[in-house]
């Protein structure tokens, strides 16, 4: 049994410890940093002038009474309305359209980025090596004229 946990342990210190999984940890917290910048720009940028434009509506309040308020002879509220709140529904879809876009474009700038490298890689394979200089020739053996000249001035010398 102890040894059954010290091989759970040491196995799931190297599953943490691989390069994916810190890979993905960084990406769920930046991902969560920005799920929550487009839902700030959905909510305070983007709905108020559609709303405005649709006459003045705040999405987020858009919703259909199924059931309406139960009041008390106080005016307070005994039972909750039951309604459906489709405006919340609009923006989360508009939330997601935005955020699907921008990944979108993120990786299709990766998969082109890839494809110039790959198309980059392929070109200077292609590329035909330089070729090696060719070796000198060897001289060619002198004719016997030559031969004999060298002679006579060999003799001529001593």
């Amino acid at each position: 049994m102890a040894e059954e946990k010290k091989g759970f342990f040491k196995e799931f210190k190297e599953f943490i410890t691989k390069g994916n999984i810190l890979d993905m940890a960084v990406g769920v917290v930046v991902g969560g940093a920005f799920g929550k910048i487009v839902t700030s720009l959905v909510n305070d940028i983007v709905m108020p002038p559609i709303g405005m434009a649709i006459g003045g509506v705040d999405f987020a309040n858009l919703k259909a009474v199924i059931q309406p308020a139960v009041l008390d002879e106080a005016g307070e509220v005994v039972k909750e309305a039951v309604s459906i709140n489709y405006g919340n529904f609009i923006q989360t879809i508009i939330e997601f359209i935005i955020i699907a876009l921008c990944i979108f474009l993120v990786l299709r700038g990766i998969i082109k980025a890839k494809a110039l490298a790959e198309k980059a890689k392929k070109e200077k394979e292609a590329e035909p090596a330089p070729e090696p200089e060719p070796e000198p020739a060897p001289e060619p053996e002198p004719s016997e004229e030559v031969l004999l000249l060298r002679e006579i001035r060999d003799s001529l010398k001593k």
